[in-house]
């Protein structure tokens, strides 16, 4: 998880608390690391996925990782408006444009 703040710190995203929640608790089998906070300047509800595979992510994919959000607004009950995702992994182009469509901030690494 301190890689992790590390890299928002890099790109000037701060949260004052960060909680570590497990796609188990909404219901998926999915290997992703999601993570919920509160931003510190503007007092909003973000999360961060964090995807890593070998194969590539694919809009399949990328549809299933957007019901994971809406699963974990539900479990919080907060509303979310801040949506950001590292992928390290291949990532199809149609995929990054429709997670970037819904208003997430994405970051591949491969």
């Amino acid at each position: 998880m301190k890689a992790l703040v590390e890299f928002l710190n890099q790109k000037n995203i701060i949260f004052k608390s960060l909680k570590e929640i497990t796609p188990k608790e909404l219901g998926s089998r999915k290997k992703v690391s999601i993570y919920f906070g509160v931003e510190l300047k503007e007092n909003y509800y973000g999360m961060v996925m964090e995807l890593q595979k070998k194969s590539r992510v694919l809009r399949k994919e990328a549809g299933d990782l957007m019901l994971l959000h809406e699963k974990l607004e539900q479990y919080t009950g907060n509303k979310i408006t801040k949506k950001y995702i590292i992928i390290k992994a291949p990532l199809c182009s149609h995929a990054k444009a429709m997670l970037e469509e819904h208003g997430w901030k994405v970051w591949n690494e491969k």
